[in-house]
C-alpha cells in the first residue's frame, strides 16, 4: 500500500512541476512580448526569445540541483 501512496505523491510532485514550468514559460513569453513592443516597437523580438530561454536554463539548473545526491 505504501508503494502505491509513494507513486501517487511522486505523480503529484511532477504534475506540480509541469504546471510551474508552464506558468513560468507563459509569463516570460508575455513579458518578453510586452517589453519588445514597448521599447523596440516590433523591430526584433529579442526579449521574446531571451526571457523564456533564460527561464528554461534556470529551471533545468534548479531541477538538477534538487534531484542530485547530496
Amino acid at each position: 500500500m505504501t508503494s502505491k501512496k509513494q507513486s501517487y505523491q511522486l505523480l503529484l510532485q511532477y504534475t506540480g512541476l509541469a504546471f510551474q514550468w508552464l506558468a513560468l514559460l507563459l509569463a516570460t513569453i508575455f513579458l518578453g512580448k510586452w517589453i519588445d513592443g514597448e521599447f523596440f516597437e516590433g523591430q526584433m523580438p529579442i526579449f521574446s526569445w531571451l526571457l523564456p530561454l533564460l527561464a528554461i536554463v534556470g529551471g533545468i539548473i534548479k531541477v538538477v540541483k534538487d534531484t542530485s545526491a547530496k
